[in-house]
Order: C-alpha cells, then structure tokens, then sequence
C-alpha cells in the first residue's frame, strides 16, 4: 500500500510576504497555532519562518521582532515536495535533509504542507518506513537510549504491513 502525500497533506498552509516582519509573521502562527509560516515574493515559496528560526535569530540575538523582516532570518533554500510523491519518499526528504515541514508544490505553486509530526501520528505504517529510512544515518548519540527502548517494545509490523521488518542497529 502506498500512501500518496495529496492524500495526507495539510491544504490550508499559512503564508506570509517575503517584506512582512517576524512580528506579525509570529502573531499569524500563534493565531493559527502552527509552528511555521511558508514565506512568499510575488506568490512564490521562497522560503520557511520555523519557531525555531525565530528562537535562534530573533530571541537569542536579541533582535527586534518588529524591526526585523521575515527574509532577513526565514531558512532557505526550501526544501519541497511534490502531492503525487509517496510517503516513503517524502519521510526520506524530510530525514535527510534535517527539516520536520515539508511545503507540498505543484508547478511551483504551493498546494500544501506535511510536518513530521503529521506523519508520527498516521498510523503503525508510518513507523515502519522511518525505521527503513533511519537505517541510513547513524542514530545521535543522545537519542540511542530511546531508540534502545523502542526495541523492547517493538510492535509486529510486518503483520500490518505485510513487508519484511528491518531491525534496528
């Protein structure tokens, strides 16, 4: 079975103007009670406003929210996907290049978001394929204890998935 990313993103993305500032960009994000804005020129994705972004370059540096524009601290470049993408790949995207949203376009043209949280919370299958696309990096140091008990209480997902389950080293 393979689940198509159209199927499970979320369509409803908030945008902000690649001029507006970190201010109005963080108020638009507690309003909707999201962690990330996509930053649009002209209605193109150029980039992401995460809260992480906004921890490292507006709080400890001690900048001015409101002085500050979305273009000046947004990640760049944006790392996308496409609705027709499975999700395994877009679990691959999302792990390999470090980044938990992950803006859906077509034709260049922004259609949707996945975050990494909403693909922990599908279901079993989901755990299945992370643990495959783990297998490709070394698991960091301070998370192996949590990896080690996940082993202990490792569910039999090769009944769900009718794959072959691939254990973790």
């Amino acid at each position: 079975m393979s689940i198509k990313i159209e199927d499970i993103m979320i369509k409803d993305v908030l945008t902000v103007d690649v001029s507006d500032n970190v201010i109005n960009a963080t108020k638009k994000m507690n309003e909707r009670e999201v962690g990330c804005v996509v930053v649009v020129d002209k209605g193109k994705p150029i980039g992401i406003l995460t809260e992480r972004d906004i921890l490292r370059r507006i709080v400890v540096e001690k900048r001015d929210a409101e002085e500050t524009k979305v273009k000046e601290v947004m990640s760049t470049p944006l790392i996308t996907g496409k609705p027709e993408m499975n999700l395994e790949d877009a679990i691959k995207i999302i792990i390999l290049n470090r980044v938990k949203k992950l803006p859906i376009l077509s034709n260049e043209k922004l259609v949707g978001i996945i975050t990494l949280f909403d693909i922990v919370r599908l279901t079993p299958i989901t755990a299945n394929l992370l643990t495959k696309t783990c297998e490709i990096r070394e698991v960091p140091p301070h998370i192996g204890k949590y990896i080690t008990k996940l082993q202990e209480k490792r569910y039999d997902f090769e009944k769900l998935t009718k794959r072959k389950e691939i254990p973790i080293k």
